[in-house]
């Protein structure tokens, strides 16, 4: 019984997790729905990443010390993140398949 209790916690919760903040839509528009499908071979897939890697990788752009491939780009978007949102989208995901 305690089994099917803890499941049924667990159930939810990843429900939540896979929910999509705001400002996914703007990912979205270069990584594809989840994260799962670039636009294009250079935009890399952001769906199953460590979400300690994504958190580190967003804050790195919007400090201007990530370098190279599309970091122009990235710096700019990621200006107007807060760090709530590199938590919530990196979560996000992190947990998708």
């Amino acid at each position: 019984m305690k089994r099917v209790l803890a499941l049924l916690m667990f159930i939810p919760m990843f429900a939540i997790a896979a929910e999509p903040p705001t400002k996914e839509i703007v990912c979205r528009a270069c990584h594809g729905a989840a994260g799962a499908a670039p636009l294009m071979d250079l935009y890399p897939k952001l769906n199953g990443q460590n979400k300690g890697y994504l958190v580190s990788s967003l804050k790195a752009y919007k400090a201007g010390s990530r370098q190279g491939g599309m970091a122009g780009v990235m710096t700019a978007q990621s200006m107007s993140l807060s760090d709530a949102d590199i938590d919530a989208l990196a979560s996000y995901y992190s947990s998708q398949p």
